[in-house]
């Protein structure tokens, strides 16, 4: 099996690959401005996160926008649109929280673990396993380089090349500090406004997000 036959055979593949955007806004003298977030390593984000298993991508969606902005008093979050991709050769997504083991074999070592909704690099299969790699780089240093590191085999049955990413938008109205942080996932992100118009320089895969937004 080569990774093209992982996107060719995924609508057969349990369980499915989800993301939700959570674009939180307010209206300000200068106009709309959206929330974004700082990551310690991997640049200007917008709030965004995975599915979990039989979730729905509206509470995901709504919980991802809590966790990462810190903010408990969030409206209802309005559904823009949903967009599936395929994910570029080489890329998959692990559909379930899986081990990794160090062969292609149950019974090798199995000391890690790569949680749903991460992204990994295909290398090879072998019968029911492929090897992948999940690396973690520092982005916002030149030159940037890999702060950690996981290669080794997982079911091929749990990678997938497809994602279905749910896009919602939270209209907010309360007050907040211009910048505050938030600690998720052992990182401390620092959150801030931001023109819709005039946004700072996101990371590639999110760039043409801002452009599903509403005017108004």
């Amino acid at each position: 099996m080569t990774v093209n036959d992982i996107a060719q055979h995924s609508d057969d593949m349990k369980p499915r690959a989800e993301k939700v955007t959570a674009f939180v806004t307010r209206m300000s003298p200068r106009g709309m401005e959206v929330l974004l977030f700082q990551h310690p390593s991997a640049g200007i984000q917008v709030p965004a996160g995975t599915v979990e298993a039989d979730e729905h991508h509206a509470v995901a969606a709504a919980r991802e926008a809590r966790e990462e902005t810190g903010l408990a008093d969030l409206p209802a979050g309005r559904f823009i649109k949903a967009v599936t991709e395929t994910l570029p050769s080489g890329r998959c997504i692990v559909a379930a929280t899986t081990t990794v083991y160090s062969r292609p074999d149950t019974a090798s070592f199995d000391w890690a673990s790569i949680r749903r909704g991460i992204m990994v690099q295909w290398r090879r299969a072998e019968e029911q396993f492929s090897q992948v790699s999940y690396v973690e780089r520092s982005s916002i240093v030149e030159p940037s380089y890999v702060t950690y590191q996981i290669t080794g085999w997982v079911p091929t049955a749990l990678l997938t090349r497809q994602v279905t990413r749910y896009f919602y938008h939270f209209p907010y109205h309360g007050r907040t500090p211009e910048t505050w942080p938030v600690e998720i996932d052992n990182h401390r992100f620092l959150l801030f406004w931001a023109r819709v118009d005039q946004p700072p320089s996101i990371v590639e895969p999110q760039r043409w997000w801002l452009d599903l937004l509403p005017s108004a």
